[in-house]
């Protein structure tokens, strides 16, 4: 099969496109082969090397991706070939074929495509969770998303909604801006604007109900921006570490500090199937949108990652094998 791999970390630059040997499917995995095939900017610092990665090279990037079940093991209930599958959290995903273990395939259903599959069950999960069980976004909250025009950001602006919050999306220019505002954003501010004034002001005075941030070296700035008892959700670091946070302050404003990572709550394939059929069901039935995303062949994986890096993407960037 063939397989976007490297042998070093770096840039774009060390990534080939090469012919390697199919996966050995174990009694409780299912080989899939691929038809879309998720990017994410976890596999751009799994590429740098700021990420860990097991084994020896040739490395497989990727992690994400939805296909047809072409062979399955000896253990394995529920699933069938020739069936319709999806996963979230499977490495060696940037190739034409991918071993996948039975608790981590999520069967996709006839409405959903595999486009939207790979675009949305990564960052739909996480969306899904920042609002449910992070912070349970309720009727009448203020909330505010930064980098709200990418993937996720579209997702949490529109389950915000669907819960009944009012959103302010944070976002980099006035073209990502009316993304967000299509998204159902209720109000949208530039990075480069005094934004933090700006969402005082928004608010009267008080601060936002929750801030979601992903950007890491913003997070004393969410703080300034959210109100007495307010709570602050750090869920990445797109922008680079966070300045540590003062305990004092949080004593002394009764605001909250809570983390989040995916991984924490995708803990056995019961909660796989719950998640993602309660995620689909909004696909459809319209509540939920996913953008159209940008395609790219999995041959022309470098390209992929360089697009990605140069922050120009809104919505979700998927490879074709």
């Amino acid at each position: 099969m063939k397989a976007l791999v490297f042998h070093k970390f770096g840039g774009p630059e060390v990534l080939e496109y090469l012919e390697i040997s199919d996966p050995v499917i174990g009694p409780d995995e299912i080989l899939v082969s691929m038809k879309a095939i998720g990017l994410n900017f976890a596999d751009i610092y799994r590429r740098k090397g700021n990420y860990h990665l097991t084994g020896n090279s040739p490395f497989i990037l990727g992690y994400e991706g939805a296909g047809v079940v072409e062979k399955t093991g000896a253990n394995v209930q529920g699933i069938s070939v020739g069936d319709p599958v999806a996963f979230a959290d499977v490495p060696h995903a940037n190739a034409e074929k991918v071993a996948v273990p039975i608790e981590k395939a999520i069967l996709i259903p006839e409405s959903v495509s595999f486009d939207k599959a790979a675009s949305v069950l990564l960052q739909g999960l996480t969306a899904h969770y920042l609002t449910k069980d992070s912070y349970a976004v309720k009727e009448n909250d203020v909330i505010l998303v930064h980098a709200a025009a990418g993937g996720v950001g579209q997702l949490l602006v529109q389950m915000a909604k669907l819960f009944g919050g009012r959103v302010i999306g944070l976002t980099s220019s006035k073209e990502k801006a009316s993304v967000v505002k299509n998204s159902g954003g209720n109000q949208v501010f530039l990075y480069s604007d005094d934004w933090k004034r700006k969402v005082m002001e928004e608010t009267k005075g008080k601060g936002v109900d929750v801030v979601y941030d992903s950007v890491g070296s913003t997070l004393e700035d969410s703080f300034a921006v959210t109100r007495i008892g307010g709570t602050v959700v750090f869920y990445g670091m797109a922008g680079g570490d966070p300045a540590p946070v003062d305990p004092r302050m949080l004593m002394d404003t009764s605001k909250t500090l809570t983390g989040g990572d995916l991984w924490n709550f995708l803990t056995s394939r019961e909660e796989r199937a719950t998640r993602s059929a309660e995620l689909f069901r909004w696909i459809e039935e319209g509540k939920i949108t996913v953008s159209e995303p940008t395609v790219f062949t999995l041959r022309d994986g470098r390209k992929a990652h360089q697009f990605l890096e140069s922050r120009k993407s809104t919505g979700k960037i998927l490879l074709r094998p």
